[in-house]
């Protein structure tokens, strides 16, 4: 059976991505032979194009004959205007006719009324995708995503849910601090992977040792590779995205950079993959646990008591290089939580799409580029 139509047009600002959206591209994709999806976006929207893109792209890829390409649109809108129309109708063209190679739009879907006079200026058939109960709303997804996470699809639920990190040297209450986070925002909680691999690594040398008559080593007899420090990020890293998939806050003992810093420890200079794996989704602030006052505990996977202050200048120095706000926490546990508590809380309350009228025609004032991220203090100024 051919389909119904030769070539469909969805055209769309996908601020954010949702289910809604990938239902109309599915529904497009099953009523046409080819399908062009744009995505429009405006310079002072929060969430980049580029993001949006890969987004969509990555859910879309499932239907062979569906291109999702990008552009930038920052004409007024103003369904009203003539010109308005003819200028946002240029720009969305020009993007189509470069990934379909010219070939004729002879349907446009859309889940809006404004689909209609599309369709009319492009000689196509409009088919309006009915929203059952109008859900769900990019409007709702912007004021609080939390509140509607299922709504969105899950590549941008692993891109845009709130990352907190914690790290520090052996033995500096990293994973409690991290558990009473996690504990006091009811948030997804991801256990530092690397002492998985570690307890592992040890049972396996001693269960080798005993077997063959040697002496069972201890955590400063094991040799490391940087292979395993690849695939200890990559599982870190993958176990990170598939907690923000669940919750819009994540809070992680541990991460990629922090991966990288005991790679330099264990086998020398840092290690590039768990650097990369860091820079693609990297957190929204990083909490370096500090060796004052917390008294050194062997749990049988630590040998670096030694090392801490200088472990402890490694991560400071990884953390400034990374360009993520971070700061040390220090005092006894509820000091500590207390900390942590007021950075988090201020992080929250900065929203993710800050509000604005969309730049249509009439509006007073240039639009908000977005409000600034939390900042630490500048270290050389830290007590």
């Amino acid at each position: 059976m051919s389909a119904r139509y030769a070539h469909g047009l969805v055209v769309g600002k996908f601020y954010p991505p949702h289910v809604g959206h990938l239902r109309l591209v599915s529904t497009a994709a099953s009523q046409c032979d080819q399908v062009t999806v744009v995505v429009a976006a405006a310079t002072w929207e929060s969430l980049d194009l580029g993001r949006r893109v890969e987004w969509l792209g990555w859910h879309a890829a499932s239907f062979p004959h569906v291109a999702v390409t990008g552009v930038l649109d920052n004409h007024p809108v103003d369904y009203s205007d003539p010109l308005v129309w003819d200028a946002h109708m240029g720009v969305f063209m020009t993007a189509a006719s470069e990934v379909s190679g010219g070939v004729a739009i002879d349907a446009v879907f859309t889940g809006e009324e404004y689909g209609s006079e599309m369709a009319r200026r492009l000689g196509a058939e409009h088919v309006q995708l009915v929203r059952p109960g109008a859900r769900p709303s990019g409007t709702e997804l912007r004021a609080d995503p939390s509140t509607t996470w299922d709504d969105l699809l899950p590549a941008a639920r692993v891109g845009l849910a709130h990352r907190i990190v914690v790290v520090g040297a052996e033995s500096t209450g990293t994973t409690t601090l991290a558990h009473q986070l996690a504990a006091h925002y009811g948030a997804a909680f991801v256990p530092e992977y690397g002492r998985t691999w570690t307890a592992a690594k040890l049972a396996d040398s001693r269960e080798w040792a005993f077997a063959t008559g040697g002496v069972l080593p201890g955590m400063g007899d094991l040799r490391w590779t940087s292979a395993e420090f690849t695939r200890i990020a990559a599982r870190q890293t993958a176990e990170m995205d598939s907690a923000a998939q669940v919750g819009s806050l994540v809070v992680a003992d541990t991460d990629a950079l922090a991966t990288s810093v005991w790679h330099d420890r264990y086998v020398g200079g840092p290690h590039q993959p768990a650097l990369d794996l860091a820079s693609m989704t990297p957190p929204d602030l990083y909490l370096l646990t500090t060796p004052d006052g917390v008294p050194f505990v062997d749990d049988g996977l630590r040998d670096g008591e030694h090392v801490r202050a200088d472990m402890t200048r490694a991560f400071e120095v990884a953390l400034d290089a990374s360009g993520v706000p971070w700061s040390p926490v220090t005092g006894d546990r509820d000091a500590r939580l207390a900390q942590a508590v007021r950075l988090v809380d201020v992080l929250l309350a900065t929203p993710r799409f800050p509000p604005h009228d969309m730049h249509v025609r009439g509006s007073d004032g240039p639009l908000p580029s977005g409000l600034p991220r939390p900042r630490t203090t500048p270290r050389e100024n830290r007590p």
